[in-house]
């Protein structure tokens, strides 16, 4: 699995492009449509992955909506937990509320990546105090680290890549 990372938007938002064979996810799509395209090449948009829906994560979606076989998958399709198929991809959605309502992330077991969005960044965590977020679901949702592997790597929605056993040493919200 090859990951690129494209950033978008004014304010430096970290959109994934996974590839696998011919074919590949993009994860929130937050603007710059042409450079995500670029990224995407040949490969066959599978699916669009959304970690939530603040406008910087979702600026270029409607460019992949007109598209009948990309498939969404957002917390408002997803009605619990689990494993998910897609082609050639298999990965776990995560609910982690905190940063706002609907926020999820991505986690990829066989290759110990996880897509958080803006749930947790390198030493920080995602700021609550916007509509929809919420300090005590953060912190349920930053529990919930703790079941997974520690040197699963984390991509974040901003910023650069982390791992979990870097955060659970240097991220004052994981201590």
């Amino acid at each position: 699995m090859k990951i690129e990372k494209v950033v978008t938007g004014l304010l430096d938002e970290n959109c994934y492009v996974i590839k696998k064979d011919n074919s590949c996810l993009v994860v929130d799509p937050g603007d710059d449509y042409q450079k995500i395209k670029e990224a995407i090449g040949e490969s066959k948009v599978i699916a669009v992955l959304l970690t939530h829906s603040h406008f910087d994560h979702i600026g270029a979606l409607r460019n992949f909506l007109t598209k009948r076989s990309v498939k969404i998958v957002k917390r408002s399709s997803v009605s619990t937990e689990g494993s998910i198929h897609l082609g050639e991809f298999n990965f776990e959605v995560v609910f982690t509320p905190g940063h706002s309502k609907d926020s999820i992330s991505f986690y990829f077991p066989e290759e110990k990546v996880m897509f958080v969005g803006d749930f947790v960044f390198q030493e920080s965590i995602g700021r609550c105090d916007l509509p929809g977020g919420s300090e005590s679901e953060m912190k349920d949702s930053l529990e919930k680290l703790r079941q997974y592997p520690r040197e699963i790597t984390l991509y974040p929605g901003h910023g650069e890549t982390t791992t979990l056993d870097y955060e659970f040493s240097h991220n004052l919200y994981l201590r």
